[in-house]
């Protein structure tokens, strides 16, 4: 069960923080004018996104009623998932959360663009009492949370633009690629210095330390892997950005460092699902 729970989430997460960034960069890259082609790629994406949001929810709403009720069984009585989603905390977050993965799908049908956004973003920010978020309470609670949202919006952006990105350099020739990667690059510093001041804060709250220890096992460990693959996503974007002025002559490989940048990124978000399920080992005092 511990391991469909975090694939679930994996792909929940995974969907919502591609969706929100990718939204979010449209029209920061290529400004508020119609991209045809581009935006209809990028509208049936998003609704694909969108339907894969709302089953991995929906599963992941059941996988909880089943661990928490000790059966399979159960998480297919609608009695015990109707006793989770309003008795439970995370029950009362995932009933909101999944409400607005169905109106985010209908905004996607229909002719709302406007809304877009303002889901996506209320989607993203229902995901931060999931998990660490929610285990203090208080003031201290409401804090940790409010960081966390910040941590996903900036995780969320960086994730969501590099597919936007992708999407930018499989278009036929005709944009202006060292603009595009320039304007990235510009809000792409504030995303990586956001990503880590959030997250040391989340660190040392939920350990009491600035690094949990001992370093290469648990929650230490895959904290560790969490933090090398993000490196490894830095170190190609300032590589990208020293190399901007011959962007045009070297598109191939280009479109190459930004997969893997973006596989990275995934990688890092796979990192975070094993980290949900893990104890951050609070020290006592």
């Amino acid at each position: 069960m511990m391991t469909l729970l975090v694939l679930c989430r994996f792909l929940h997460f995974s969907v919502v923080l591609l969706m929100f960034g990718a939204c979010v960069f449209r029209p920061r890259l290529l400004g508020a004018a119609p991209q045809p082609r581009l935006d209809r790629q990028l509208l049936r994406i998003t609704r694909g996104l969108a339907w894969v949001a709302l089953v991995s929810g929906v599963a992941w709403l059941l996988l909880i009623t089943a661990s928490m009720a000790g059966s399979w069984s159960a998480a297919l009585q609608p009695s015990t998932v109707r006793l989770v989603l309003g008795k439970t905390f995370f029950g009362q977050v995932w009933g909101w959360h999944l409400l607005l993965n169905l109106l985010l799908l209908i905004a996607l049908i229909k002719p709302w663009p406007a809304l877009r956004l303002a889901l996506l973003a209320l989607l993203l920010v229902t995901l931060a009492p999931v998990g660490h978020g929610a285990m203090l309470d208080g003031l201290s609670g409401q804090l940790l949370i409010l960081n966390q949202m910040a941590h996903l919006a900036c995780v969320g952006a960086w994730l969501g633009g590099l597919l936007l990105l992708v999407l930018i350099l499989r278009q036929p020739p005709g944009y202006a690629l060292q603009t595009v990667l320039r304007r990235f690059s510009g809000v792409g510093y504030g995303l990586v210095a956001g990503l880590l001041v959030t997250g040391l804060i989340n660190v040392r709250v939920l350990t009491g330390q600035l690094w949990p220890t001992p370093l290469f096992s648990g929650f230490a460990l895959i904290l560790l892997i969490k933090a090398m693959l993000v490196l490894g996503m830095v170190a190609l974007a300032l590589l990208n950005r020293l190399r901007l002025e011959q962007c045009e002559q070297r598109l191939a490989a280009l479109k190459t460092s930004v997969m893997l940048e973006w596989a990275l990124g995934v990688g890092a978000v796979a990192a975070v699902s094993v980290l949900g399920t893990l104890p951050p080992m609070v020290l006592a005092g």
